[in-house]
């Protein structure tokens, strides 16, 4: 394979893993890491250090538009990336020391509980009385909709965090976003609506990856060959996706995207357990 078709695979591969992880919260490190794991032969260590910026290239051009547009909960988003940087430390320290055949088991059962969650994952009206802690915070909010703002107010934030502080661990630990753990924290826990949950998600995820990438720089594990053209196709990808997710219904978009990382997640356990890492 040339290095011109090496780039451009490579290229159309991070375009969809941007566009999925800003249309779901995921993160687009649930495309990238089997893509140059299982397709290019590249060493996990380093599919990770380029998934990393990538999910630094979506968060920035995802979020950047959802801000804009209102939808994301900022304040929520600055006080769990608390939570999340100090997991995230922790998970990339671990990762320097825990076997690759691991770190792909791992990853493959985060991928098969991403698509148990995005399955479970049901619109939800938004609450009207939310917890004292919320309210003391501040983390309360509203996004516009097509028939006016609507406003809603959490639950369980002592919850939400400590799920957050374990999203964070496996963030650094595997390289994505662990999008899956965000939105069980946001929706399942803090009852968050969908379209605040997923935009507020993307806002995190960057700061996350950001302090994991620190470890993972300092220690060799980024290729400036790999990354460069993750980072620009996650950028355009995440740019699509914000575009979309205002007028698009996710239904057909979340069966199709479970169907594929449930196939990918079957591929990275069958390799971790066999040793092909």
């Amino acid at each position: 394979m040339t290095i011109l078709t090496f780039t451009l695979i490579l290229l159309i591969g991070a375009y969809l893993a941007g566009l999925l992880g800003s249309l779901t919260g995921l993160g687009g490190g649930v495309v990238v890491i089997p893509l140059l794991t299982l397709v290019f032969q590249v060493d996990i260590r380093y599919a990770i250090g380029a998934a990393l910026l990538a999910s630094i290239a979506n968060s920035s051009g995802a979020a950047s538009a959802y801000v804009k547009e209102g939808i994301t909960n900022i304040r929520l988003g600055m006080f769990l990336e608390i939570a999340t940087t100090i997991g995230a430390v922790i998970g990339a320290v671990l990762a320097v020391y825990t076997p690759t055949n691991t770190i792909a088991i791992l990853f493959g059962v985060i991928l098969l509980f991403s698509a148990a969650m995005t399955l479970r994952r049901k619109n939800q009206e938004a609450l009207t009385e939310g917890s004292k802690l919320a309210s003391v915070l501040k983390l309360n909010g509203s996004y516009p909709t097509k028939d006016g703002v609507v406003h809603y107010k959490l639950k369980n934030v002592g919850a939400g965090f400590s799920i957050m502080t374990v999203a964070g661990i496996l963030s650094g630990l595997l390289g994505i976003g662990s999008g899956a753990l965000k939105v069980l924290a946001m929706d399942s826990a803090m009852r968050i609506p969908f379209k605040v949950s997923t935009t507020t998600s993307n806002f995190m995820i960057g700061v996350t990856a950001a302090a994991s990438a620190v470890v993972y720089l300092q220690r060799g594990y980024m290729d400036p060959a790999i990354a460069f053209p993750v980072v620009l196709g996650v950028l355009g990808g995440a740019f699509t996706g914000s575009k979309l997710l205002t007028r698009m219904d996710p239904k057909v978009l979340k069966y199709i995207f479970c169907v594929a990382i449930i196939f990918v997640a079957a591929e990275m356990m069958y390799n971790g357990f066999n040793h092909k890492f």
